[in-house]
């Protein structure tokens, strides 16, 4: 899927003021199974992992856990 300049650049005002709360916190990201399953799921959840990290947010990852 491609995104245009316009598109990323109204999805990081919005994700803003979360990038601003949360840098310096560490935050629990349940990954479970079912979202594994799907490639596409699987390649955008990885990304907004190390987005987060980019922006300063610990991330824990944990497996599992149920639907």
């Amino acid at each position: 899927m491609k995104i245009s300049n316009a598109d990323r650049a109204r999805v990081l005002v919005q994700a803003l003021p979360y990038i601003q709360k949360y840098t310096g916190k560490t935050i629990v990201v349940k990954y479970g199974g079912n979202a594994m399953v799907n490639e596409g799921l699987k390649k955008a959840v990885m990304s907004d992992i190390v987005l987060m990290q980019l922006v300063g947010i610990n991330v824990v990852l944990v497996h599992g856990g149920g639907p």
